[in-house]
């Protein structure tokens, strides 16, 4: 039996388009053209953009106009109005001096959200960068103290750059005698935005300064965030500091700890150094948990002394 052969396919093909045709020509032309207008609609875009400014403003730099502003937060319901009065006359000659300015909030101004009232410290300080954006300097002090020397100066005593990098303590331990986290070795003073001192306890919170700038709003928010308010440490803000410090390189980066006679003698010498004649402040550390009275009448003998100085000032 034979079977049929499949039908032989035409030697002549069906006529196509001719390949001399010009249309993917003329698709690869349109391609490149929008393209091209793409680019350039996108390059002029970006120059529009970067010449109008629009990029983030750059924060607002301090003028010096106060050069520092003094912050002490006051308890006027538990304590005398002479005794608080007394205080107040102590800031405000200070500053007057110096062209400086005060800051007198008190507790009650702040929603510490049920911590103690010792944390209006921190809160208040970072208010007063707000408050007083051309202030190159924020000294907070605490209210049972009182100025001694009215000489000297924050900006050039104490914060000007050779003169506080031969004051700070490098290498030494945060939490004395054998804290692991030492002061770093190799900070130099133009570097230092946040100075304060230690006691025989560890870090002594009770008189500080900072510098106004992007980096001091930014410690004062740390310190106050809210994690540590929470923890219930035992010395509050003061423990809460020396956990950030131990822990956050970024602060202890512009961190220097000084002599306590620098910015923070005490009146007797349990538990820190004491005030000697010339040292810039006094503070009365232990009368607060005796009572407003025992405050009252620490304060006393000091306020003759400095009351005389800076009438011979």
């Amino acid at each position: 039996m034979h079977f049929a052969y499949p039908p032989r396919k035409s030697s002549n093909p069906q006529p196509y388009l001719p390949r001399g045709s010009k249309l993917p020509t003329l698709r690869k032309s349109r391609l490149k053209v929008i393209a091209l207008a793409g680019l350039a609609f996108f390059t002029i875009i970006w120059i529009i953009i970067r010449a109008s400014g629009s990029r983030a403003p750059s924060r607002h730099k301090p003028n010096g106009n106060p050069r520092a502003v003094i912050v002490t937060v006051l308890d006027e319901k538990k304590y005398s109005k002479g005794y608080i009065d007394t205080i107040k006359e102590n800031r405000i000659q200070y500053a007057e001096k110096h062209g400086y300015q005060t800051f007198f909030p008190s507790a009650e101004d702040y929603d510490l959200k049920k911590a103690p009232a010792s944390w209006a410290s921190v809160v208040a300080s970072r208010h007063a960068l707000t408050k007083y954006p051309d202030a190159y300097f924020v000294w907070f002090l605490d209210q049972n103290s009182f100025i001694m020397n009215p000489s000297l100066k924050i900006e050039q005593d104490i914060m000007a750059p050779a003169k506080i990098e031969s004051l700070m303590k490098k290498d030494q331990p945060v939490v004395p005698p054998d804290s692991i986290i030492k002061t770093f070795s190799h900070l130099r003073g133009g570097d230092v935005d946040f100075v304060l001192t230690q006691d025989k306890e560890g870090l002594s919170v009770g008189s500080f300064i900072v510098r106004n700038g992007e980096w001091g709003e930014f410690m004062l928010e740390t310190w106050f965030d809210p994690i540590y308010r929470s923890y219930n440490f035992q010395r509050a803000e003061t423990h809460a500091l020396e956990h950030i410090v131990q822990w956050h390189p970024t602060i202890l980066a512009k961190m220097a700890i000084v002599d306590q006679n620098i910015i923070n003698s005490y009146s007797n010498g349990k538990t820190g150094q004491e005030y000697k004649e010339g040292d810039l402040a006094v503070r009365f550390p232990d009368c607060a948990a005796a009572g407003a009275q025992a405050c009252e009448t620490e304060a006393q003998k000091y306020a003759q002394q400095w009351r005389l100085a800076f009438k011979n000032a």
